[in-house]
């Protein structure tokens, strides 16, 4: 029987990881596939955390080149990857356990 794989992933970010040790603290998640799945969200927890950043210090609109007033495009970057978590976490069956992630 292969030892459990519950390591943290290289590269994670704080918001990453934190995601990654609550939710391995709570659950089992050793198996290859949920490994891989949590993998995801955690990386896209961490994308959803540099997207908004930027967006705070941007502000929610820019201008294009031609001075035109545009969204920001960090915020379809965020919706993304709160899209790509969300759904890594239903995968896991954890979507409903996990609360705001701010």
């Amino acid at each position: 029987m292969a030892k459990p794989n519950t390591k943290r992933p290289p590269g994670l970010g704080p918001q990453g990881k934190a995601l990654w040790d609550a939710l391995q603290r709570d659950y089992r998640l050793d198996d290859a596939g949920a490994v891989a799945l949590l993998t995801v969200a955690c990386e896209a927890r961490d994308r959803v955390a540099e997207a908004r950043q930027i967006v705070a210090r941007d502000g929610s609109f820019v201008k294009d080149r031609f001075g035109q007033v545009r969204a920001h495009p960090g915020l379809s970057i965020e919706r993304d990857a709160r899209a790509a978590m969300v759904s890594a976490l239903r995968a896991l069956n954890l979507s409903s356990d996990v609360g705001d992630m701010e």
